[in-house]
């Protein structure tokens, strides 16, 4: 055996199968199990081990920047091809040590704290990377009311959510120090999944934004409203002006549902798909109501009225129906809207409540689009 060892190639592990049969058989008769023999055929094969070890986590190192640096983040089963090789890779080494069955208790934990360590280091790459991916994805997305949230995003998501899966078998030891790695890159992944939830609803806000802007010109006083007052009066002599129509509220409701809909059918955690709306809805309303708290003086154009009052409902009804609580829904800002608007609607001059278009904070939130 000896000689049969000794002219095998440096870099070969044909060598592995002898040492399982043999292992196998001698550890199952305990007259032989750890007897001189055994012990000869450990001593010979702990280097091999150790050095393909230290290979195949190079090799892992080195798949893992190689796959990011060029990542088409398509879906591919639970993540991207690169997290879904990674995560085959570490489990199938960790299963070939496994089935080593090695007989020496210290050097068969020194092994599994080893591969464990790995798995651990190797994922919080993997992690880190997809977090400065998505970070970046998003920065070259459009900022307008067309934003549709990429199906790239939606895998990036998803790599989070298999790793978080994958620590489990992968990172956790036996025994006293099971959590120990374990604990260390859930946290991570938890930190991280906050972080992009908190990056993509900043995105959903910053469109809301844009369309309050917008709604900003019509502020009584302003140059844009006085002008179109002025052009209103003096053409309605002559003619019916339309007023100005429901299309911004329309077409922002169906950036947040159809946005709502990918994220559902895209997405393969509900835990973060549901954080996700519960903190897109509260900070919507938020800033609904930090607008309307800047025009607490001021009488709302009729305009800007219908076009919250719809937003407001539907935004109400909408995330509801994705589940989020009464106690998320009803929250103050929410309340404090609800009385703002409907004062708003009360004190709406009777000449003007044709601009309305029936819009009003009295309609049932079940009524039809």
């Amino acid at each position: 055996m000896n000689a049969a060892l000794e002219v095998q190639p440096h870099d070969s592990w044909d060598s592995f199968p002898l040492f399982q049969l043999l292992n196998n058989f001698l550890r199952n008769d305990s007259l032989l199990c750890n007897g001189k023999f055994h012990k000869h055929l450990q001593e010979l094969f702990v280097p091999l081990v150790i050095r393909y070890i230290d290979l195949m986590e190079s090799s892992i190192a080195q798949s893992i920047h190689k796959g990011f640096e060029h990542e088409t983040w398509q879906p591919v089963n639970n993540g991207s091809s690169t997290s879904e090789d990674l995560f085959w890779k570490l489990d199938a080494l960790q299963d070939f040590i496994h089935d080593l069955h090695w007989p020496e208790t210290e050097f068969a934990s020194h092994l599994e704290q080893r591969l464990k360590l790995m798995a651990s280091d190797m994922i919080e790459a993997c992690v880190r990377r997809t977090r400065t991916a998505f970070e970046l994805k998003l920065q070259r997305t459009s900022k307008t009311i067309d934003f549709r949230i990429p199906s790239s995003v939606c895998t990036m998501f998803n790599v989070l959510v298999d790793a978080k899966k994958q620590c489990c078998k992968l990172c956790a030891l036996d025994g006293g120090q099971e959590q120990q790695y374990h604990s260390k890159i859930d946290d991570l992944i938890e930190e991280t999944v906050t972080e992009i939830i908190s990056l993509l609803v900043s995105k959903f806000i910053s469109v809301l934004e844009g369309v309050l802007s917008k709604l900003a010109r019509y502020d009584e006083g302003t140059l844009f409203s006085s002008i179109l007052t002025f052009t209103v009066k003096a053409a309605s002599k002559y003619v019916e002006v339309p007023k100005p129509g429901l299309d911004l509220a329309d077409t922002y409701i169906s950036f947040v549902r159809q946005n709502q809909d990918i994220l559902r059918e895209k997405v393969n955690e509900e835990m973060y798909i549901e954080k996700l709306f519960d903190q897109w809805y509260s900070i919507s309303v938020k800033v609904m109501c930090v607008w309307l708290a800047d025009r607490i003086d001021i009488q709302l154009h009729v305009y800007q009225l219908k076009t919250i009052i719809k937003i407001l409902k539907k935004t109400y009804r909408d995330f509801r129906l994705q589940g989020v609580l009464d106690t998320t829904l009803n929250n103050k800002n929410y309340q404090t809207l609800r009385s703002r608007l409907t004062t708003e609607e009360a004190t709406v001059p009777e000449s003007d409540r044709g601009g309305l278009q029936g819009i009003s904070m009295k309609d049932s939130d079940d009524e039809d689009d």
